[in-house]
């Protein structure tokens, strides 16, 4: 796929501010994606690293980013009172993408910010036209009655979950029944014998995987 030129992106005039990288494809399509990272970690997870240079090789214009709680402090998860500014700082990295994307938008993150995303997207139905959800965290490891899936019957946005078979905070079966909650078109993308990272620790990068999720993305919003 095409290469695509990587700048450091800042937006200052909103609150909370965007931070993160924009993925500028060679050939642009219109289309933007914002993505983010989980509980432990920031915009620069190998995962959203070969998502957005995969995505941004088709075409499409993307916008990783440091969710508000991480601009804040440099380790560590997020508090109990981080949640609705997370979101805010997602919905702000939406509409600074629009300025710049003249097409759809789609939205995606990892675990803790998947699940922010999927909340926000419930929030506001209209917001985007896709979203990715990467290891969806369903509930806390070994607390599978602590199901975080109360916003999921409002949730109307085309939606693919990538999940690993190996995933302690989900298992297939549960997924499976948490997206029969969702009134929209859902699909899930199992890997097998993959864990909550999916396979990306350290600098690994996966290409063929990475090229798989685009696929089914792509397929998906058809």
């Amino acid at each position: 796929m095409p290469a695509s030129t990587i700048r450091e992106f800042v937006d200052n005039a909103i609150d909370p501010r965007v931070r993160g990288f924009l993925h500028l494809p060679e050939t642009p399509g219109g289309d933007g994606l914002v993505l983010t990272h989980g509980a432990g970690s920031n915009a620069t997870a190998p995962l959203l690293i070969a998502l957005a240079g995969i995505f941004s090789g088709a075409g499409i214009m993307v916008l990783r980013i440091d969710l508000p709680y991480r601009q804040t402090k440099s380790f560590g998860p997020p508090g109990p009172g981080d949640a609705a500014r997370d979101r805010a700082g997602l919905k702000n990295a939406l509409a600074a993408l629009k300025k710049i994307a003249a097409g759809r938008l789609f939205l995606g993150g990892h675990s803790y910010g998947g699940r922010q995303s999927s909340m926000l997207c419930a929030e506001e139905p209209m917001l985007v036209e896709g979203l990715l959800l990467l290891s969806y965290p369903l509930h806390p490891p070994r607390k599978p009655e602590q199901q975080r899936t109360q916003h999921l019957p409002d949730l109307r946005t085309p939606t693919l979950f990538v999940h690993g078979t190996r995933d302690p905070f989900a298992s297939s079966a549960e997924l499976e029944q948490a997206r029969k909650m969702i009134p929209a078109k859902t699909r899930i993308l199992s890997l097998e014998g993959a864990g909550h990272d999916l396979g990306f620790k350290g600098k690994t990068k996966k290409e063929e995987l990475t090229a798989v999720v685009l696929e089914q993305f792509r397929s998906l919003l058809q």
